[in-house]
């Protein structure tokens, strides 16, 4: 327990801060410069950023991914709303879902850039580097000591609530998608817009209060920039060298997690079982081995309520997204694990959490290969581009 909180880096964990008399202080900051409480910080120097050419490579991979990450959910989010064909419940749930994208490419990878190219430009870290102990406080027009504001507070729960809203964005779209093949005939009838919609809002408030819980129902917990992982994390503070009594609400991220990932590769299961078995009778009924018992139109092999081949198309798209996320969010909980048997991999941190970062810009992809309407969409949207660049020079 006491190995995961210190060291943990889900979305919204760092290292652990000492309270001294002037504030909390990053122990393994300090530890690294050997320097006391109030001096200047330098941050800790890793593999992947130790070095100007580290730091440089390092910066340039964070810029080209805010890029890509920008411009895919700009197109993405263009096409959904220009296309008819997409303003669907299934539509709906994937603008939801390059929305949280977005605002990853958008906030939180340019805030690391800039703090990566202050680092580099400056011979000291940002006034609001780390916490209040290493900044300077200024004097209010009350007459008290005011610390500067923390860029943090915002950034951080912005990163843990997109990752949040992400996770149960790809569950509710493997539950409508398991509507659509387990009860083709009631799909329109239980997953409506309106349900939709209110589920999406729904998604959203959970999510950031989910993220912002460690500050809402406790005092211990701060939100500074980590200089393994170059984000913005969340740290409890020691009480007298001991964590806090409520440090176990940095688990709510990982059992969210888990357990969400968990339910979406069950629903998956299921529906895929489903396809398999409408696919196996479909082939008997083609070769003949398998009388048509259902009669009519809606027979199929003993499938009188068959699926289309869109829906089945969708879901193995919507399979992939839920490969694609676990497969990104794999690294930060195999770290997760070496922290609980006392691992402290610092390298290993920014690896994992940009892994789950660079997922922002891979939904984009996915829907180009497998979504025909999506490609039809984007082909659309250009060659509209393309007439009206023909027609204004004209």
């Amino acid at each position: 327990m006491t190995a995961l909180l210190s060291n943990a880096s889900v979305p919204g964990s760092t290292a652990v801060l000492l309270p001294t008399t002037d504030g909390p202080f990053n122990l393994t900051a300090a530890a690294q410069a050997g320097l006391s409480p109030g001096q200047s910080l330098a941050p800790l120097c890793t593999l992947c950023c130790c070095g100007f050419i580290n730091r440089t490579l390092a910066v340039v991979f964070m810029v080209c991914l805010a890029f890509a990450i920008v411009v895919g959910n700009v197109v993405t989010l263009t096409v959904f709303v220009q296309t008819r064909q997409s303003r669907t419940p299934q539509g709906y749930l994937k603008v939801s879902l390059a929305i949280a994208d977005m605002m990853v490419g958008v906030l939180v990878v340019p805030f690391s850039v800039y703090t990566e190219i202050s680092l580099m430009v400056t011979s000291t870290p940002p006034i609001w580097y780390q916490s209040s102990s290493t900044s300077p406080a200024t004097s209010s027009s009350l007459g008290g000591l005011v610390s500067p504001w923390q860029p943090c507070m915002l950034i951080g729960p912005v990163f843990a609530g997109c990752t949040f809203v992400s996770i149960s964005t790809i569950f509710l779209m493997t539950l409508e998608r398991s509507v659509a093949i387990l009860r083709p005939l009631h799909k329109d009838a239980l997953v409506t817009r309106r349900r939709t919609l209110l589920l999406i809002l729904l998604s959203w408030a959970a999510s950031f209060l989910l993220a912002l819980a460690p500050l809402i129902f406790s005092r211990n917990f701060t939100l500074e920039y980590n200089e393994c992982s170059r984000m913005c994390n969340y740290s409890p503070l020691l009480i007298g060298n001991q964590l806090p009594p409520d440090a176990n609400i940095l688990l709510l991220f990982p059992a969210f997690d888990f357990t969400l990932l968990g339910g979406t590769l069950a629903v998956n299961i299921v529906s895929f079982s489903s396809i398999r078995r409408y696919t196996r009778k479909r082939k008997l009924l083609s070769e003949g081995s398998l009388s048509d018992g259902g009669g009519g139109a809606g027979g199929g092999g003993g499938c009188p309520h068959r699926p289309s081949f869109s829906d089945i198309k969708a879901a193995k798209t919507i399979g992939i997204l839920t490969f694609a996320f676990t497969a990104s969010f794999t690294p930060i909980a195999v770290f997760v694990l070496g922290n609980v048997v006392g691992y402290t991999w610092c390298n290993f941190s920014f690896f994992a959490f940009w892994i789950l970062t660079g997922n922002s810009c891979c939904n984009v992809i996915i829907y180009s290969v497998r979504d025909h309407r999506f490609r039809k969409g984007m082909t659309l949207l250009f060659q509209r581009d393309h007439s009206h660049s023909h027609g204004e020079k004209a």
